[in-house]
């Protein structure tokens, strides 16, 4: 099934089109800045520029893209249904945290390369060289020359996971032509819920449909069950939070309440995961600041007894510390960011607290806080209260962790209807190669 074919280039598309070009010497200065502030792999800066880190395997290959670590962590499990297919899969990301993780667990058969930066004569060079058959883009991933560059090579394009705030579409809606234009050039929009779709439409998508929400179907994180049992080994006896992906603004208030809890648990441990793992020593003088005695993993230090507030500042292992404890707060919720995704802890038995910004994920937050899984409490006072309680109650939190984990399995799903829509297009890329 070949794209859908558009006339339509408007004034804005063309100034992007051409702008960039024009402005490559400057996206090779942004990369190098990059760079320099620890953002790109030194090892890998090429590929940001469309030049190959690996030759091309013979066979059908399909290019899926997601753009941080949620994103690709979504479509792991496409991307093993495809790769068992027969189908090579080249997985893109833009984010050195992103390509270190997917990096473990992507499984054979799938390659990972970083996304080139939207330069038509990047873009050009990629796909000049990975040939891919089909496109699969994740939840709101819309690069114009990328798009562009695909339509001219006749290669069907595909949003899956779709995803379309309000606050997007709004945006988009300022610039509708611009918006048609890009999406009618999708051969198919997979949409996580139906405002989604009926976003897209709006939007000018032709073709759209309800898939539901990969999240609900990625396999929780792994953790090692030797680290899971020498960390537990360490802690047992004591009570345990995790305050996960946080952000600035919550650190502090992670601290206040650590101390307004350790007045009633004197032993009381703290385990703070940053959203950004690079602010680890910012968040150990915040907490000395506070008369706590914290310790960094990064530094390769543990929680040992006379460690108070232990800060988790390394990639990729959100899934050991959530199964050190019964008790969740999920960040970017007491500021207004819009929330990080809860499922993975709920997957993993913890009940969840969460503050009130949570209109990135107001689906999950919805099903999980009417099960009785999640709890949502207005400020920090909210949440100290909320934790003291929970941490004396071991049966109600129990409770919670177990209403958490149904209410996500029983919203799974998506990954079935996905490949479904998918089909068709893997079938005639295999009908039109021989």
């Amino acid at each position: 099934m070949a794209p859908h074919s558009t006339p339509r280039f408007p004034l804005l598309l063309r100034l992007y089109h051409y702008g960039l070009a024009a402005l490559e010497p400057a996206a090779a200065g942004v990369l190098l800045s990059r760079r320099r502030k620890g953002k790109e792999d030194p090892q890998r800066m090429r590929e940001r520029r469309g030049l190959a880190g690996r030759e091309r395997p013979e066979g059908h290959l399909a290019w899926l893209h997601g753009a941080s670590i949620g994103e690709t962590m979504a479509i792991l499990p496409v991307i093993e249904r495809l790769t068992r297919r027969g189908v090579t899969v080249l997985v893109t990301s833009g984010t050195r945290t992103s390509a270190e993780i997917i990096a473990k667990r992507l499984p054979p058969g799938a390659i990972h390369q970083f996304v080139p930066i939207d330069v038509p004569r990047y873009m050009r060079r990629f796909l000049a060289h990975w040939r891919p058959d089909i496109a699969l883009f994740a939840e709101s991933e819309i690069w114009p020359n990328a798009i562009l560059a695909l339509e001219q090579r006749n290669v069907p394009l595909i949003l899956i996971n779709g995803r379309l705030s309000e606050r997007s579409f709004q945006r988009w809606s300022r610039v509708p032509r611009l918006a048609e234009a890009l999406l009618s050039r999708f051969s198919l929009c997979l949409a996580q819920a139906k405002p989604d779709a009926e976003r897209l439409q709006r939007l000018g998508a032709p073709r759209v449909g309800v898939a539901g929400n990969l999240k609900f179907d990625s396999p929780p994180p792994p953790a090692d069950p030797r680290i899971v049992e020498a960390l537990q080994g360490m802690i047992a006896g004591r009570p345990v939070w995790v305050a996960a992906s946080t952000h600035p603004g919550e650190e502090e208030m992670v601290v206040a309440i650590h101390r307004a809890l350790a007045r009633k648990y004197p032993k009381l441990i703290t385990i703070i995961a940053p959203r950004h793992p690079h602010r680890g020593e910012t968040i150990a003088e915040i907490a000395r600041d506070s008369a706590l005695n914290p310790a960094r993993r990064a530094l390769g230090e543990q929680p040992e007894r006379e460690v108070d507030f232990y800060i988790a500042d390394t990639v990729g292992e959100l899934g050991l510390f959530y199964r050190l404890t019964p008790l969740v707060f999920v960040g970017g919720s007491l500021i207004p960011h819009g929330g990080q995704n809860p499922i993975e802890p709920a997957k993993l038995g913890t009940a969840i607290l969460h503050g009130p910004h949570v209109h990135n994920f107001d689906e999950v937050y919805t099903a999980l806080d009417g099960s009785g899984g999640a709890l949502p409490v207005a400020d920090a006072r909210a949440l100290a209260a909320a934790l003291e309680d929970l941490i004396a109650d071991t049966a109600l939190t129990r409770e919670m962790a177990r209403a958490g984990y149904e209410s996500v399995q029983s919203l799974g799903g998506a990954l079935d209807r996905t490949l479904r829509a998918v089909e068709p297009f893997i079938l005639d890329v295999k009908m039109e190669q021989r």
